[in-house]
């Protein structure tokens, strides 16, 4: 087992990032966050060193990788939001494609051996199982699942005959915030579903549903809600696993809970104590009716268990971060 502790995390200075060095530090490992601020936010540095520079810069990603040679690198950098990858399907190519291929080949390049990829339970589509395991069919149904999909094609490509390892976790809905206050969401503007209800909640706005004619139980979209801080334990979980020897592998990252956009708002008003009005508008263009994850294969071979992400726990986290502990910008 190797004993340096260095872990470079691109997408370090955002919200999931940001929660995955936390969990790195509390670890023994050393984080070093590299993150071009596009999305990101120097407030959520806390937890290692800080190097700016973008994924598509392939000359400055070298430079990084090379002066701190960490034992692995996490890769969460990438465009998230589906709707807007309908309006820049190129961008979202440009960013999660090749911005993937820059930072494998520097990887192999410089010898690093350990490699975690945050996919996303977009690249399965509509899909007729309840519980979605990994091999089930993949038919992403936006540009943002395509192009995560393909990068997902290219790392088990560069693997094939490299002497490392990887792991893909495709993250259903990740959701809440650290619960010592320390980090959490903060997207301009939120697209992300919680922080719109508890921004209605605060008055900023009426909330809008996007679709109430899907054929799940109240007519919304059904998803998998798992709080951050589970997927960042995930990510401490499957580095120990493959510098262990631990061969290549792709996780979900769920709970196998389903809710509806209404059991959200619902949850959402008992926790704030606050009517939440809201309007219903159609349906976006690529949400999926339902999205729930088996996560057995998880829990078996890596040991991982969600602590946190009974919906009441990611709502008040989540609350608490927007009301009391979410730097104002």
């Amino acid at each position: 087992m190797e004993t340096r502790n260095v872990v470079l995390v691109t997408g370090g200075a955002g919200y999931i990032g940001s929660h995955v060095c936390k969990a790195l530090k509390m670890e023994g490992f050393d984080p070093v966050v590299f993150d071009d601020l596009s999305q990101g936010h120097p407030w959520a540095v806390k937890w290692g060193d800080f190097e700016q520079g973008s994924v598509l810069d392939r000359e400055s990603l070298f430079s990084v990788v090379e002066k701190h040679n960490p034992i692995g690198i996490i890769h969460l950098a990438g465009k998230i939001v589906v709707s807007e990858s309908w309006k820049k399907p190129e961008y979202y190519y440009e960013n999660n494609v090749e911005g993937m291929r820059n930072v494998i080949d520097v990887a192999q390049q410089l010898k690093i051996k350990h490699f975690l990829f945050s996919s996303t339970a977009a690249v399965y589509g509509t899909v007729k199982e309840f519980l979605i395991k990994e091999d089930a069919c993949l038919d992403p149904g936006s540009p943002y699942g395509s192009t995560k999909l393909e990068a997902e094609k290219i790392l088990m490509e560069k693997f094939k005959n490299y002497e490392g390892n990887f792991i893909i976790f495709r993250f259903f809905n990740a959701s809440g915030a650290d619960l010592d206050g320390d980090t959490g969401e903060a997207h301009y503007p939120e697209t992300h579903l919680i922080p719109r209800v508890l921004d209605a909640a605060k008055g900023e706005g009426e909330f809008v549903v996007y679709g109430n004619d899907y054929p799940t139980k109240d007519g919304t979209c059904i998803r998998d809600y798992i709080h951050v801080s589970d997927l960042a334990q995930a990510n401490i979980l499957g580095l120990n696993y493959l510098m262990n020897g631990g061969k290549s592998e792709i996780f979900n990252l769920g709970t196998e809970e389903p809710y509806s956009v209404l059991d959200v708002l619902k949850t959402a008003q008992n926790i704030t104590k606050k009517e939440i009005k809201y309007r219903v508008e159609a349906r976006r263009e690529g949400d999926m009716p339902l999205l729930v994850a088996s996560n057995g294969k998880a829990k078996k071979i890596l040991g991982w268990e969600p602590k946190y992400s009974q919906l009441e726990t990611i709502v008040e986290s989540a609350w608490k971060w927007h009301n009391y502990n979410q730097p104002k910008i």
